[in-house]
């Protein structure tokens, strides 16, 4: 009897352990429609992002505005999980060293993801929110020098 409570304690003990780590993983799963190919054309230039896959817990994006022929912003952007919470990094060139800073996460649900970082000069909120008819709008917002500052860039996936 004996014998048969501890196998039995054993095998819950190790299927619990298995579901916490898929459960872990899936949290990224949330942010699945980011993948693909955004863009947006204005007067000003072209924005476009590129989201990819790289792993069960990490995403990489590629973002750049180009104005004629001259790029005048590039970003390397990876969405991470870690435990349960998702991390927003974003390495700009030419920008703090071309170090990441990380945003974590504050809002996951089907349709927005809100990551924050209080302490980065700006912006210190980015939004991403899925749209009808494949369309992302990113935002950006927080104080710049002083002033509450939101700028929305409105994509379609190409």
């Amino acid at each position: 009897m004996f014998q048969k409570i501890t196998l039995l304690a054993l095998v819950l003990a190790f299927v619990s352990c298995q579901k916490k780590e898929s459960t872990e993983k899936d949290k990224i799963k949330i942010a699945d429609w980011l993948i693909g190919n955004w863009e947006n054309k204005s007067d000003n230039g072209v924005l476009t992002e590129n989201w990819e896959k790289v792993n069960d817990s990490t995403f990489s994006a590629t973002s750049y505005f180009i104005k004629s022929k001259d790029t005048l912003h590039f970003e390397k952007i990876t969405l991470s999980q870690h435990g349960e919470m998702l991390m927003y990094s974003a390495t700009v060139n030419g920008q703090n060293n071309d170090k990441a800073i990380d945003f974590p996460s504050t809002t996951e649900t089907a349709n927005k993801l809100v990551f924050e970082n209080p302490s980065h000069d700006y912006p210190q909120k980015i939004t991403y929110t899925k749209g009808a008819n494949n369309t992302l709008t990113a935002e950006i917002s927080g104080n710049l020098q002083g002033k509450v500052t939101k700028e929305k860039f409105v994509m379609t996936k190409k």
